[in-house]
Protein backbone atom coordinates (compact mmCIF):
# COMPACT_ATOMS: atom_id res chain seq x y z
CA UNK A 1 0.00 0.00 0.00
CA UNK A 2 2.96 2.51 1.15
CA UNK A 3 4.80 1.59 -2.08
CA UNK A 4 1.78 2.14 -4.01
CA UNK A 5 0.96 5.84 -2.62
CA UNK A 6 4.43 6.87 -3.28
CA UNK A 7 4.36 5.09 -7.14
CA UNK A 8 1.16 7.34 -7.82
CA UNK A 9 2.69 10.42 -6.23
CA UNK A 10 5.49 10.22 -8.06
CA UNK A 11 3.57 9.64 -11.59
CA UNK A 12 1.33 13.09 -9.96
CA UNK A 13 4.43 15.42 -9.26
CA UNK A 14 6.87 14.13 -11.77
CA UNK A 15 5.04 15.64 -15.30
CA UNK A 16 4.46 19.22 -13.49
CA UNK A 17 8.33 19.08 -12.67
CA UNK A 18 9.74 18.07 -15.36
CA UNK A 19 7.70 20.16 -17.88
CA UNK A 20 8.38 22.87 -15.72
CA UNK A 21 11.99 22.24 -15.93
CA UNK A 22 11.62 21.72 -19.61
CA UNK A 23 10.31 24.83 -20.10
CA UNK A 24 13.54 26.53 -18.64
CA UNK A 25 15.68 24.36 -20.65
CA UNK A 26 13.70 25.02 -23.49
CA UNK A 27 14.06 28.76 -23.36
CA UNK A 28 17.35 28.89 -22.49
CA UNK A 29 19.16 26.68 -25.58
CA UNK A 30 16.56 29.36 -27.40
CA UNK A 31 18.87 32.00 -26.32
CA UNK A 32 21.93 29.92 -26.48
CA UNK A 33 22.32 29.39 -23.20
CA UNK A 34 24.62 26.11 -22.38
CA UNK A 35 22.16 24.10 -19.94
CA UNK A 36 24.69 22.07 -17.67
CA UNK A 37 22.26 20.20 -15.97
CA UNK A 38 19.09 19.00 -15.54
CA UNK A 39 17.64 17.09 -13.02
CA UNK A 40 14.07 15.08 -11.89
CA UNK A 41 14.70 15.53 -8.09
CA UNK A 42 17.31 17.36 -5.58
CA UNK A 43 19.48 15.22 -4.03
CA UNK A 44 22.35 12.31 -4.88
CA UNK A 45 21.30 11.53 -8.54
CA UNK A 46 20.21 7.57 -8.69
CA UNK A 47 20.77 8.44 -12.53
CA UNK A 48 22.59 10.44 -14.70
CA UNK A 49 23.47 10.55 -18.74
CA UNK A 50 25.40 13.19 -20.35
CA UNK A 51 23.81 14.00 -23.75
CA UNK A 52 25.82 16.80 -25.76
CA UNK A 53 26.75 19.59 -23.34
CA UNK A 54 23.96 18.36 -21.01
CA UNK A 55 23.78 15.75 -17.77
CA UNK A 56 20.82 14.91 -17.68
CA UNK A 57 19.75 13.13 -14.23
CA UNK A 58 17.52 11.27 -11.90
CA UNK A 59 17.84 12.62 -8.37
CA UNK A 60 16.77 11.02 -5.28
CA UNK A 61 14.03 13.49 -3.49
CA UNK A 62 11.58 13.66 -6.10
CA UNK A 63 9.61 16.77 -4.79
CA UNK A 64 11.22 19.16 -7.45
CA UNK A 65 13.82 19.59 -9.91
CA UNK A 66 16.43 22.50 -11.52
CA UNK A 67 18.47 23.39 -14.60
CA UNK A 68 21.58 24.31 -13.82
CA UNK A 69 22.93 26.94 -16.52
CA UNK A 70 26.08 27.80 -17.35
CA UNK A 71 26.80 31.52 -15.67
CA UNK A 72 24.16 31.61 -13.49
CA UNK A 73 25.65 33.00 -10.66
CA UNK A 74 25.74 36.95 -10.75
CA UNK A 75 28.13 37.10 -8.12
CA UNK A 76 30.88 35.61 -10.78
CA UNK A 77 30.01 37.12 -14.13
CA UNK A 78 32.97 38.79 -14.78
CA UNK A 79 35.33 35.70 -13.97
CA UNK A 80 33.72 34.38 -17.33
CA UNK A 81 35.70 34.75 -20.39
CA UNK A 82 34.58 36.38 -23.29
CA UNK A 83 34.55 33.84 -25.43
CA UNK A 84 32.16 32.07 -22.77
CA UNK A 85 29.65 34.95 -22.37
CA UNK A 86 27.58 34.42 -25.66
CA UNK A 87 26.82 30.94 -23.76
CA UNK A 88 26.60 32.68 -20.16
CA UNK A 89 22.52 33.13 -18.94
CA UNK A 90 23.98 36.56 -16.22
CA UNK A 91 25.29 37.88 -19.75
CA UNK A 92 22.19 37.72 -22.03
CA UNK A 93 19.80 40.79 -22.19
CA UNK A 94 17.13 41.78 -20.17
CA UNK A 95 14.41 40.22 -22.51
CA UNK A 96 16.26 36.51 -22.86
CA UNK A 97 16.43 36.18 -18.96
CA UNK A 98 13.20 36.98 -18.75
CA UNK A 99 11.69 34.25 -21.10
CA UNK A 100 14.20 32.22 -19.66
CA UNK A 101 12.95 32.51 -16.23
CA UNK A 102 9.18 32.91 -17.11
CA UNK A 103 9.72 29.35 -19.44
CA UNK A 104 9.25 27.15 -16.26
CA UNK A 105 5.77 29.05 -15.03
CA UNK A 106 4.60 28.95 -18.73
CA UNK A 107 5.20 25.52 -19.17
CA UNK A 108 3.07 24.37 -16.23
CA UNK A 109 0.19 26.77 -17.98
CA UNK A 110 0.60 24.84 -21.06
CA UNK A 111 0.73 21.28 -19.62
CA UNK A 112 -2.70 22.75 -17.29
CA UNK A 113 -4.42 23.83 -21.34
CA UNK A 114 -3.20 20.55 -22.39
CA UNK A 115 -4.32 17.95 -20.24
CA UNK A 116 -8.23 19.93 -19.72
CA UNK A 117 -8.44 19.95 -23.44
CA UNK A 118 -7.60 16.50 -24.16
CA UNK A 119 -10.25 15.74 -21.09
CA UNK A 120 -12.72 17.56 -23.03
CA UNK A 121 -12.16 16.08 -26.83
CA UNK A 122 -12.48 12.44 -25.22
CA UNK A 123 -14.98 13.22 -22.61
CA UNK A 124 -14.16 13.09 -18.92
CA UNK A 125 -15.74 10.56 -15.67
CA UNK A 126 -16.20 12.53 -13.52
CA UNK A 127 -17.89 12.12 -9.80
CA UNK A 128 -20.93 13.77 -8.68
CA UNK A 129 -20.31 16.62 -6.62
CA UNK A 130 -23.35 15.44 -4.34
CA UNK A 131 -24.52 17.37 -0.94
CA UNK A 132 -24.72 15.18 2.86
CA UNK A 133 -27.14 15.25 4.95
CA UNK A 134 -28.78 18.75 6.05
CA UNK A 135 -30.97 20.19 8.75
CA UNK A 136 -33.51 23.03 8.77
CA UNK A 137 -31.35 25.25 10.62
CA UNK A 138 -28.43 25.20 7.98
CA UNK A 139 -27.82 27.84 5.12
CA UNK A 140 -27.82 25.40 2.70
CA UNK A 141 -31.34 23.89 3.54
CA UNK A 142 -32.73 27.59 4.22
CA UNK A 143 -31.39 28.68 0.35
CA UNK A 144 -33.46 25.88 -1.26
CA UNK A 145 -31.19 22.79 -1.07
CA UNK A 146 -31.89 19.43 -0.01
CA UNK A 147 -29.92 16.16 1.53
CA UNK A 148 -28.48 14.43 -1.85
CA UNK A 149 -28.87 17.07 -4.25
CA UNK A 150 -26.00 16.81 -6.88
CA UNK A 151 -24.41 20.22 -7.70
CA UNK A 152 -24.63 20.53 -11.95
CA UNK A 153 -24.06 24.33 -12.03
CA UNK A 154 -22.82 27.15 -9.97
CA UNK A 155 -23.70 30.56 -11.58
CA UNK A 156 -24.48 29.03 -14.25
CA UNK A 157 -20.89 27.38 -14.85
CA UNK A 158 -20.61 23.59 -15.01
CA UNK A 159 -19.71 21.92 -11.92
CA UNK A 160 -16.52 19.26 -13.04
CA UNK A 161 -14.51 19.03 -9.32
CA UNK A 162 -14.84 21.12 -6.02
CA UNK A 163 -12.78 23.84 -7.19
CA UNK A 164 -15.37 24.68 -9.53
CA UNK A 165 -17.98 25.58 -6.05
CA UNK A 166 -15.25 28.54 -5.81
CA UNK A 167 -15.97 31.90 -7.06
CA UNK A 168 -13.54 34.67 -7.69
CA UNK A 169 -13.36 37.25 -4.99
CA UNK A 170 -16.60 38.65 -3.50
CA UNK A 171 -18.72 37.59 -6.87
CA UNK A 172 -21.47 36.15 -5.02
CA UNK A 173 -23.06 33.10 -6.04
CA UNK A 174 -26.99 33.36 -7.01
CA UNK A 175 -27.69 31.09 -9.29
CA UNK A 176 -27.66 26.93 -8.51
CA UNK A 177 -28.84 24.12 -10.70
CA UNK A 178 -28.83 20.67 -9.14
CA UNK A 179 -30.84 17.34 -9.70
CA UNK A 180 -32.79 15.49 -7.10
CA UNK A 181 -34.50 11.93 -7.82
CA UNK A 182 -33.14 12.24 -11.31
CA UNK A 183 -35.32 15.69 -11.92
CA UNK A 184 -32.98 19.09 -12.91
CA UNK A 185 -33.90 22.21 -10.27
CA UNK A 186 -32.36 26.08 -10.41
CA UNK A 187 -32.12 27.36 -7.24
CA UNK A 188 -32.59 31.07 -6.57
CA UNK A 189 -29.83 31.43 -3.44
CA UNK A 190 -27.40 34.25 -1.96
CA UNK A 191 -24.01 33.58 -0.55
CA UNK A 192 -21.36 35.88 -0.29
CA UNK A 193 -18.24 35.42 -1.97
CA UNK A 194 -16.51 31.67 -1.11
CA UNK A 195 -19.22 31.20 1.87
CA UNK A 196 -20.67 29.03 -0.12
CA UNK A 197 -17.60 26.57 -0.85
CA UNK A 198 -16.79 26.80 2.83
CA UNK A 199 -20.63 25.66 3.62
CA UNK A 200 -20.47 22.70 0.83
CA UNK A 201 -17.51 21.55 2.39
CA UNK A 202 -19.39 20.82 6.18
CA UNK A 203 -21.25 18.49 4.85
CA UNK A 204 -19.47 15.85 2.70
CA UNK A 205 -21.70 13.16 1.47
CA UNK A 206 -21.66 10.59 4.11
CA UNK A 207 -24.69 9.20 3.09
CA UNK A 208 -25.81 5.79 5.14
CA UNK A 209 -27.14 2.80 2.60
CA UNK A 210 -30.49 1.47 3.81
CA UNK A 211 -29.40 -1.07 5.81
CA UNK A 212 -31.23 -2.40 9.67
CA UNK A 213 -30.87 -4.73 11.80
CA UNK A 214 -33.21 -6.07 14.02
CA UNK A 215 -32.01 -7.45 17.85
CA UNK A 216 -30.65 -10.73 16.56
CA UNK A 217 -28.82 -9.04 13.84
CA UNK A 218 -30.29 -10.12 11.18
CA UNK A 219 -30.05 -7.60 8.40
CA UNK A 220 -32.64 -5.63 5.77
CA UNK A 221 -32.91 -2.95 3.15
CA UNK A 222 -35.54 -0.83 3.18
CA UNK A 223 -36.97 0.80 -0.28
CA UNK A 224 -39.97 2.96 -0.66
CA UNK A 225 -40.92 0.79 -3.40
CA UNK A 226 -42.60 -2.28 -3.77
CA UNK A 227 -40.85 -5.28 -5.28
CA UNK A 228 -37.36 -2.70 -6.04
CA UNK A 229 -34.56 -2.76 -4.17
CA UNK A 230 -33.22 0.79 -4.83
CA UNK A 231 -29.77 1.68 -3.70
CA UNK A 232 -29.89 4.60 -5.24
CA UNK A 233 -31.13 6.54 -2.09
CA UNK A 234 -29.95 6.78 1.07
CA UNK A 235 -31.10 6.58 4.47
CA UNK A 236 -30.93 10.43 4.53
CA UNK A 237 -32.17 10.86 1.46
CA UNK A 238 -35.41 8.59 2.21
CA UNK A 239 -36.27 10.82 5.10
CA UNK A 240 -36.49 13.69 2.47
CA UNK A 241 -38.93 12.39 0.42
CA UNK A 242 -42.15 13.85 0.64
CA UNK A 243 -45.98 11.81 0.48
CA UNK A 244 -43.82 8.49 1.40
CA UNK A 245 -46.73 6.59 3.64
CA UNK A 246 -45.22 2.81 3.16
CA UNK A 247 -41.76 1.55 3.59
CA UNK A 248 -41.11 -2.08 2.39
CA UNK A 249 -37.88 -4.29 4.44
CA UNK A 250 -36.92 -6.83 2.87
CA UNK A 251 -34.29 -9.40 4.52
CA UNK A 252 -30.58 -9.66 3.07
CA UNK A 253 -29.22 -13.57 2.56
CA UNK A 254 -26.70 -14.43 4.91
CA UNK A 255 -22.60 -14.18 4.21
CA UNK A 256 -23.69 -11.25 1.75
CA UNK A 257 -21.14 -8.60 1.14
CA UNK A 258 -22.98 -5.49 2.01
CA UNK A 259 -19.99 -3.35 0.42
CA UNK A 260 -21.56 -4.50 -3.15
CA UNK A 261 -24.89 -2.86 -4.90
CA UNK A 262 -25.93 -6.55 -5.91
CA UNK A 263 -26.81 -8.29 -2.32
CA UNK A 264 -29.41 -11.16 -2.15
CA UNK A 265 -32.60 -10.62 -0.76
CA UNK A 266 -35.84 -12.19 -0.27
CA UNK A 267 -38.42 -10.84 -2.17
CA UNK A 268 -40.69 -13.21 -0.71
CA UNK A 269 -40.55 -12.20 2.76
CA UNK A 270 -40.89 -8.74 2.42
CA UNK A 271 -42.78 -6.74 4.80
CA UNK A 272 -44.92 -3.39 4.43
CA UNK A 273 -44.91 -0.98 7.02
CA UNK A 274 -46.88 2.01 7.37
CA UNK A 275 -44.69 4.83 8.56
CA UNK A 276 -45.16 8.73 9.52
CA UNK A 277 -42.31 10.62 9.35
CA UNK A 278 -40.83 14.71 9.08
CA UNK A 279 -37.57 14.14 9.28
CA UNK A 280 -34.50 11.96 9.61
CA UNK A 281 -34.68 11.57 12.97
CA UNK A 282 -38.24 10.75 13.41
CA UNK A 283 -37.77 8.42 10.11
CA UNK A 284 -35.04 6.16 12.38
CA UNK A 285 -37.14 6.10 15.51
CA UNK A 286 -40.35 5.42 13.41
CA UNK A 287 -38.40 1.97 12.36
CA UNK A 288 -36.60 1.90 15.77
CA UNK A 289 -40.42 1.14 17.04
CA UNK A 290 -40.75 -1.75 14.73
CA UNK A 291 -37.55 -3.32 15.66
CA UNK A 292 -35.44 -2.00 13.03
CA UNK A 293 -32.13 -0.39 13.68
CA UNK A 294 -29.99 1.40 11.71
CA UNK A 295 -26.55 -1.15 10.56
CA UNK A 296 -24.07 1.16 11.95
CA UNK A 297 -25.02 0.79 15.25
CA UNK A 298 -23.92 -2.70 15.11
CA UNK A 299 -20.66 -3.65 15.39
CA UNK A 300 -18.24 -4.90 12.65
CA UNK A 301 -15.29 -5.74 15.08
CA UNK A 302 -13.83 -4.76 18.60
CA UNK A 303 -10.39 -4.76 19.33
CA UNK A 304 -8.47 -7.08 21.40
CA UNK A 305 -7.74 -5.82 24.46
CA UNK A 306 -9.61 -2.67 23.91
CA UNK A 307 -12.60 -1.33 26.77
CA UNK A 308 -15.28 -3.36 24.80
CA UNK A 309 -13.09 -6.52 24.93
CA UNK A 310 -12.67 -6.05 27.98
CA UNK A 311 -16.53 -5.78 29.12
CA UNK A 312 -17.44 -8.20 26.62
CA UNK A 313 -19.02 -6.69 23.69
CA UNK A 314 -18.37 -8.60 20.83
CA UNK A 315 -18.99 -8.73 16.77
CA UNK A 316 -22.51 -8.42 15.38
CA UNK A 317 -23.93 -6.70 19.05
CA UNK A 318 -25.81 -3.90 18.05
CA UNK A 319 -25.78 -0.29 20.38
CA UNK A 320 -29.19 0.38 22.05
CA UNK A 321 -28.36 3.19 24.43
CA UNK A 322 -25.42 5.23 26.42
CA UNK A 323 -26.25 6.26 30.20
CA UNK A 324 -30.08 5.00 29.84
CA UNK A 325 -30.65 7.25 26.62
CA UNK A 326 -31.13 5.96 23.15
CA UNK A 327 -28.72 6.17 20.36
CA UNK A 328 -29.99 6.68 16.58
CA UNK A 329 -26.57 6.08 14.97
CA UNK A 330 -22.90 5.16 15.48
CA UNK A 331 -22.18 8.97 14.87
CA UNK A 332 -24.16 10.12 17.60
CA UNK A 333 -23.02 7.30 19.89
CA UNK A 334 -19.60 8.44 19.35
CA UNK A 335 -20.25 12.47 20.23
CA UNK A 336 -22.48 11.64 23.14
CA UNK A 337 -19.53 9.64 24.28
CA UNK A 338 -17.22 13.11 24.58
CA UNK A 339 -20.09 15.15 26.77
CA UNK A 340 -19.69 12.50 29.74
CA UNK A 341 -17.60 13.75 32.46
CA UNK A 342 -17.12 10.89 34.27
CA UNK A 343 -14.74 8.06 34.13
CA UNK A 344 -16.98 4.93 33.47
CA UNK A 345 -20.56 4.77 31.54
CA UNK A 346 -23.19 2.30 30.59
CA UNK A 347 -24.02 0.90 27.59
CA UNK A 348 -26.83 -1.34 26.70
CA UNK A 349 -26.47 -3.38 23.44
CA UNK A 350 -28.85 -6.23 22.08
CA UNK A 351 -26.69 -9.07 21.29
CA UNK A 352 -28.36 -12.64 19.72
CA UNK A 353 -30.81 -11.15 20.77
CA UNK A 354 -30.74 -10.23 24.47
CA UNK A 355 -30.39 -6.92 25.76
CA UNK A 356 -27.48 -6.37 28.09
CA UNK A 357 -25.83 -3.61 30.20
CA UNK A 358 -22.18 -2.70 30.23
CA UNK A 359 -20.09 -0.32 32.55
CA UNK A 360 -16.99 0.66 30.28
CA UNK A 361 -14.36 2.97 30.84
CA UNK A 362 -13.17 4.41 27.29
CA UNK A 363 -9.64 5.30 26.95
CA UNK A 364 -8.46 8.27 25.31
CA UNK A 365 -6.21 9.38 22.02
CA UNK A 366 -4.97 11.94 21.24
CA UNK A 367 -6.72 12.98 17.59
CA UNK A 368 -6.01 16.46 15.62
CA UNK A 369 -4.78 17.92 19.02
CA UNK A 370 -7.83 16.95 21.04
CA UNK A 371 -8.38 13.95 23.71
CA UNK A 372 -11.10 11.44 22.30
CA UNK A 373 -13.26 9.00 24.33
CA UNK A 374 -12.91 5.55 22.34
CA UNK A 375 -14.88 2.05 23.42
CA UNK A 376 -12.58 0.37 20.88
CA UNK A 377 -15.49 -0.63 18.47
CA UNK A 378 -15.48 -0.33 14.56
CA UNK A 379 -19.02 0.07 13.15
CA UNK A 380 -20.53 -1.91 10.76
CA UNK A 381 -21.64 1.56 8.87
CA UNK A 382 -22.34 1.19 5.02
CA UNK A 383 -22.22 4.51 3.02
CA UNK A 384 -23.47 5.26 -0.24
CA UNK A 385 -20.99 4.93 -3.73
CA UNK A 386 -19.96 8.19 -5.62
CA UNK A 387 -21.63 7.99 -8.65
CA UNK A 388 -20.38 8.80 -11.67
CA UNK A 389 -21.24 11.03 -14.80
CA UNK A 390 -19.78 10.54 -18.08
CA UNK A 391 -19.49 13.71 -20.50
CA UNK A 392 -19.27 13.81 -24.17
CA UNK A 393 -16.42 14.93 -26.05
CA UNK A 394 -16.94 19.03 -26.35
CA UNK A 395 -15.45 18.93 -30.33
CA UNK A 396 -12.40 20.54 -31.08
CA UNK A 397 -13.11 24.02 -31.08
CA UNK A 398 -15.69 24.15 -28.35
CA UNK A 399 -12.57 21.92 -26.41
CA UNK A 400 -10.09 24.64 -27.21
CA UNK A 401 -12.04 27.04 -25.59
CA UNK A 402 -13.09 25.71 -22.64
CA UNK A 403 -9.67 24.40 -21.93
CA UNK A 404 -8.33 27.95 -22.02
CA UNK A 405 -11.13 29.00 -19.79
CA UNK A 406 -10.36 26.18 -17.42
CA UNK A 407 -6.77 27.35 -17.28
CA UNK A 408 -7.55 31.23 -16.45
CA UNK A 409 -10.05 30.62 -13.95
CA UNK A 410 -7.81 27.87 -12.31
CA UNK A 411 -4.68 31.00 -12.10
CA UNK A 412 -7.37 33.59 -10.96
CA UNK A 413 -8.68 30.84 -8.52
CA UNK A 414 -4.65 29.94 -7.03
CA UNK A 415 -4.17 34.00 -6.75
CA UNK A 416 -7.48 34.60 -5.09
CA UNK A 417 -6.39 31.99 -3.14
CA UNK A 418 -3.36 33.40 -2.00
CA UNK A 419 -4.81 36.47 -1.39
CA UNK A 420 -7.21 35.88 1.23
CA UNK A 421 -4.04 33.84 2.86
CA UNK A 422 -2.26 36.70 2.86
CA UNK A 423 -4.80 38.80 4.36
CA UNK A 424 -5.42 36.37 6.76
CA UNK A 425 -9.33 35.47 5.37
CA UNK A 426 -7.81 31.96 5.13
CA UNK A 427 -6.07 30.18 7.70
CA UNK A 428 -2.34 28.84 7.40
CA UNK A 429 -3.46 26.17 8.80
CA UNK A 430 -5.15 24.94 5.10
CA UNK A 431 -1.70 24.84 3.60
CA UNK A 432 -0.86 21.41 2.56
CA UNK A 433 2.60 19.93 1.74
CA UNK A 434 3.72 16.76 -0.02
CA UNK A 435 2.02 14.34 2.42
CA UNK A 436 -1.29 16.61 1.53
CA UNK A 437 -0.47 16.32 -1.98
CA UNK A 438 0.49 12.81 -2.03
CA UNK A 439 -3.58 11.99 -0.21
CA UNK A 440 -4.66 14.19 -2.85
CA UNK A 441 -3.30 12.35 -5.69
CA UNK A 442 -3.85 9.18 -4.16
CA UNK A 443 -7.75 9.49 -3.74
CA UNK A 444 -8.03 11.36 -6.94
CA UNK A 445 -6.61 8.04 -8.81
CA UNK A 446 -8.87 5.46 -6.71
CA UNK A 447 -11.94 7.77 -7.97
CA UNK A 448 -11.40 8.25 -11.46
CA UNK A 449 -8.48 8.75 -14.27
CA UNK A 450 -10.42 11.76 -15.11
CA UNK A 451 -10.56 13.10 -11.87
CA UNK A 452 -6.70 12.48 -11.20
CA UNK A 453 -5.44 14.22 -14.54
CA UNK A 454 -8.12 17.06 -13.28
CA UNK A 455 -6.31 17.61 -10.18
CA UNK A 456 -2.90 17.47 -11.91
CA UNK A 457 -4.12 20.34 -14.12
CA UNK A 458 -4.97 22.23 -11.07
CA UNK A 459 -1.94 21.82 -9.14
CA UNK A 460 0.09 22.69 -12.20
CA UNK A 461 -1.60 26.01 -12.57
CA UNK A 462 -0.87 25.91 -8.64
CA UNK A 463 3.07 25.31 -9.09
CA UNK A 464 3.35 27.79 -11.93
CA UNK A 465 1.67 30.85 -10.26
CA UNK A 466 3.40 29.93 -6.66
CA UNK A 467 6.96 30.10 -8.99
CA UNK A 468 6.03 33.77 -10.23
CA UNK A 469 5.45 35.22 -6.17
CA UNK A 470 8.19 37.58 -6.34
CA UNK A 471 9.94 35.65 -3.78
CA UNK A 472 13.83 35.18 -4.32
CA UNK A 473 14.98 31.95 -5.15
CA UNK A 474 11.52 31.33 -7.04
CA UNK A 475 10.98 32.38 -10.77
CA UNK A 476 9.08 35.42 -9.93
CA UNK A 477 12.19 36.43 -7.80
CA UNK A 478 14.63 36.85 -10.69
CA UNK A 479 11.74 38.07 -12.64
CA UNK A 480 11.75 41.24 -9.89
CA UNK A 481 15.50 41.36 -10.20
CA UNK A 482 15.30 42.06 -13.98
CA UNK A 483 12.18 44.84 -13.29
CA UNK A 484 14.83 46.28 -10.66
CA UNK A 485 17.70 46.18 -13.39
CA UNK A 486 15.71 48.56 -15.29
CA UNK A 487 14.36 50.69 -12.46
CA UNK A 488 17.55 51.23 -11.31
CA UNK A 489 19.67 51.42 -14.58
CA UNK A 490 21.88 48.60 -13.98
CA UNK A 491 22.33 45.15 -11.96
CA UNK A 492 21.71 45.76 -8.25
CA UNK A 493 24.98 45.39 -5.73
CA UNK A 494 26.26 42.18 -4.52
CA UNK A 495 24.78 43.48 -0.70
CA UNK A 496 21.14 44.23 -1.74
CA UNK A 497 21.00 40.67 -3.75
CA UNK A 498 22.34 38.66 -0.61
CA UNK A 499 19.60 40.45 1.63
CA UNK A 500 16.93 39.80 -1.06
CA UNK A 501 18.16 36.45 -1.50
CA UNK A 502 18.43 35.68 2.48
CA UNK A 503 15.00 37.42 3.23
CA UNK A 504 13.30 35.34 -0.12
CA UNK A 505 15.11 31.89 1.44
CA UNK A 506 13.72 32.60 4.93
CA UNK A 507 10.22 33.51 3.75
CA UNK A 508 10.48 30.07 1.28
CA UNK A 509 11.79 28.27 4.16
CA UNK A 510 8.74 29.04 6.66
CA UNK A 511 5.99 28.34 4.12
CA UNK A 512 7.56 24.81 3.76
CA UNK A 513 8.06 24.17 7.74
CA UNK A 514 4.32 25.34 7.38
CA UNK A 515 2.82 22.85 4.72
CA UNK A 516 5.26 20.31 6.62
CA UNK A 517 3.84 20.69 10.18
CA UNK A 518 0.53 21.02 9.15
CA UNK A 519 0.68 17.67 6.80
CA UNK A 520 2.11 15.72 10.32
CA UNK A 521 -0.51 17.31 12.26
CA UNK A 522 -3.58 15.84 9.88
CA UNK A 523 -2.02 12.49 9.33
CA UNK A 524 -0.43 11.54 12.45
Amino acid sequence: MLLEKIAIFIIFLGPLVFFHELGHFLFARLFGVRVEVFSIGFGPKIFKKKWGETEYAVSAIPLGGYVKMFGDDPFNKDDIPESERKHSFTHQGKWARFWIVMGGPLANFILAFVIFFSLLIVGERIPEIKIGALTPETALYQNGLRTGDVLVKVNNNDVYNPSDLMVDGNTAVSSLTVKRNNETKVLSVNFAGDKFFEEVLKYPPFLRKPYFVDQNANRFVVTPVKGQIDFKHSIEELATMENVKKLYVYPIAAGEDLSTDTVKVDMNAGKEMAVEYTDLKSLIMALDGRGLRTIDLMVRSVNMGSPADKVGIKSDDVFASLEGQKVYSFEELRTKLQTIAKASVDVEVYSKGELKKYTVTPETSMQDGKSVKLLGVYSFVEVMKTNFVLTKSKGLFSSVSVAVTRTWDSMKKTVDGFVKLITNQVSLKSIGGPLAIGKVAHDSFNTSLSYFFQLMALISVNLGVINLFPIPVLDGGHIMFIALEIVNRGPLSRRKMEIAQQVGLSVLLMLMVGAIFNDVTRFF
